[in-house]
């Protein structure tokens, strides 16, 4: 009787921006050219008009985040990644600390992103870095951007720490391989962790030095997913097998891997969309204690 008034009244079914819709939050992990996987997913949240809230980003997870987050659309984001080259952003140096130097980062965030501080993004977003004297999580979400960017893409190693108000700051991923905990944090009320789980070596042993300091990180990264993965309602793990840590000539395949995945996950995805009454209604009595549920797509 109550709907059939409704009718009367004209009330009728809300119109889909007026439906649920909860706070978002997306956590991407670091992957180097890997982790232009993470376009993919950006550009089906927009086609498919999925809100996004909020955005925590780890080294690459970071910089993709940022440009987003300041107005760069995924379908641009996608023709950037076509142009882009390791040298644009590293220059080779000799020093205690790495072999190459950021610093080129300035001068290309500087050209894309649209703007320069935290308080000006159109989404909120959080960087994480590692401060590499106490081995500490640091996260940032005010002040300017383009340095907490850098220090989340300074990989151990290969890139030189960046210093931030005294603080030798190095990548996130030591910290946050996914940033899912600071996402939560900002106030989401779902998940979505972004994991590009692939060795840094495919094959026939490291061709040089970097190779080795990153398959270390990378082995000791897939030990680390139990801290992580709990903040997550759901996992996706773009199948990036097969691509080089420094394979940005791949871009619209890594694109296009994202994309798979992200299409993969919709039906959970769509499901956080329904009003909370009606989605306890058709759960399960076990389905709340279920945990974080996993996407991927399975390699050849």
């Amino acid at each position: 009787m109550r709907a059939f008034r409704r009718e009367l009244a004209g009330v009728g079914a809300r119109p889909l921006e007026q439906q649920y819709q909860p706070k978002i939050g997306l956590a991407l992990g670091g992957g180097f050219a890997r982790g232009l996987a993470h376009i993919g997913i950006l550009k089906v949240f927009e086609e498919e008009n999925i809100p996004i809230s909020y955005i925590a980003g780890t080294s690459v997870g970071a910089l993709l985040g940022a440009t987003y987050c300041s107005g760069v659309s995924a379908k641009e984001m996608e023709e950037l990644a076509g142009l882009v080259r390791f040298k644009h952003f590293a220059k080779w140096t000799i020093s205690r600390y790495g072999f190459a130097s950021n610093e080129r980062m300035v001068g290309f965030l500087a050209k894309i992103l649209k703007c320069k501080t935290f308080e000006e993004l159109r989404i909120p977003l959080a960087v994480t870095a590692t401060d590499f004297v106490t081995g500490e999580g640091v996260v940032f979400d005010s002040g300017p951007l383009i340095d907490p960017v850098r220090a989340s893409c300074a990989y151990p190693g290969m890139f030189l720490p960046v210093n931030i108000q005294g603080r030798l700051l190095v990548d996130g991923l030591l910290a946050y391989s996914v940033p899912t905990i600071p996402v939560r944090n900002m106030g989401a009320d779902k998940v979505l962790g972004v994991h590009l789980r692939a060795h840094w070596v495919n094959g026939g042993g490291p061709r040089h030095i970097f190779d080795v300091i990153g398959q270390c990180f990378s082995i000791a990264q897939s030990k680390m997913c139990g801290l992580w993965q709990p903040a997550a309602d759901l996992i996706v793990e773009p199948n990036v097998a097969g691509f080089s840590y420094d394979g940005f000539e791949r871009a619209s395949e890594l694109v296009r891997a994202g994309e798979e995945a992200a299409r993969a996950a919709l039906p959970e995805i769509r499901k956080w969309l329904v009003e909370p009454r009606a989605a306890t209604m058709t759960a399960s009595p076990s389905s709340h204690n279920a945990g974080p549920q996993a996407v991927e797509l399975a390699g050849d």
